[in-house]
């Protein structure tokens, strides 16, 4: 027996662990209200924490909302309905996943335009983290939704699951796409939407594929209907590779980015050395570049800059250049 197959041996599931393991998961039974009744107010405080960890530009903050965030748990509730072949209860997953996104979403809304600060859509790094989304993050996810499932398959490595919260974040992306909409940034919303969509198929797919592998139907005893299982995974394969389109585009996008902005930063570095200016900032979006630099002159080549810009990156530009005054003051 290879390694493979005896880490799965070890690690499959038994019947007497399927209690347990449905009742972390699926909101049935006596405790189903109660069940839905703290997955609302868990999800509802975890909204305003990320929205105004997007909002304020706070790392710490949104970690907080990742952690105790608890819509992972019916999206894991769909693979393992869809695993077991209980395509019924991989359904009203479903449906609780659909209106958990909604109302995160509104209320971000909501809270965004509540907000009485200046949202910084191009800067704030919890924004632009969140709407270009590559297929990197693929990679990621797919490799988070393992950990996740493998994590609710065993009581006894639960504690690696806020851990996995963190690495596959959920509500941020909704956030932000809340966000986006009070601005009216499509944009950002349609960006921060396509991370979450990724995350989402992610998960489907390497949960229900681990607690397929891990035995789930057998221990549960279940008669599987293997056509709608099959039917139900080859939607969720075809969801991953029909993101995986949009992902290698904007993967392809943020590359182009990264290199024009090391091109640019190179060839304004070399024009402000010869007008003896200091470069502050440098920002390429799109065929618009943006230069702040301090001295104390005026400079004296803006169109050569302008004319060795565009031949480093190869196109028509846009060059808008701020000059800051340097004032140097001397006690006698």
């Amino acid at each position: 027996m290879g390694l493979f197959q005896t880490v799965v041996q070890d690690n499959k599931f038994r019947p007497e662990d399927i209690p347990a393991f449905e009742q972390k998961l699926f909101f049935e039974g006596k405790k189903r209200r109660l069940s839905i009744e703290r997955f609302v107010i868990l999800l509802f405080l975890a909204t305003i924490i990320a929205t105004y960890g997007v909002l304020g530009d706070s790392t710490a903050t949104v970690i907080g909302a990742m952690i105790i965030a608890p819509l992972m748990t019916p999206i894991m509730a769909t693979a393992a309905g869809v695993a077991m072949g209980r395509l019924d209860r991989a359904v009203r997953a479903l449906l609780t996943v659909g209106a958990g996104v909604a109302g995160v979403i509104a209320l971000s809304w909501l809270l965004a335009n509540l907000f009485s600060g200046v949202i910084a859509y191009d800067s704030n790094a919890q924004i632009v983290a969140r709407v270009s989304p590559r297929l990197l993050d693929l990679i990621v996810a797919l490799a988070s939704g393992l950990a996740g499932a493998f994590a609710m398959s065993r009581d006894d490595v639960a504690d690696s699951l806020p851990g996995v919260a963190i690495s596959i974040s959920l509500v941020p992306p909704l956030c932000v796409v809340g966000i986006g909409l009070a601005g009216g940034r499509w944009d950002v919303a349609q960006g921060a939407l396509l991370l979450f969509v990724t995350n989402f198929f992610s998960i489907l797919l390497a949960g229900g594929a681990l607690f397929s592998l891990l035995g789930l139907s057998r221990a549960a005893t279940v008669e599987i209907r293997g056509p709608a299982r099959r039917r139900a995974f080859w939607l969720i394969l075809l969801g991953v590779f029909l993101i995986m389109i949009p992902l290698g585009l904007t993967s392809r996008q943020v590359a182009r980015d990264t290199w024009a902005q090391l091109l640019a930063n190179q060839t304004i570095e070399a024009w402000a050395r010869e007008e003896t200016l200091d470069v502050r900032d440098v920002t390429v979006h799109k065929d618009v570049v943006t230069i702040l630099v301090v001295g104390q002159r005026e400079p004296g080549s803006f169109q050569e800059l302008v004319s060795d810009l565009e031949t480093a990156l190869g196109r028509p530009l846009t060059v808008n250049l701020e000059l800051a005054p340097i004032r140097l003051y001397k006690n006698p």
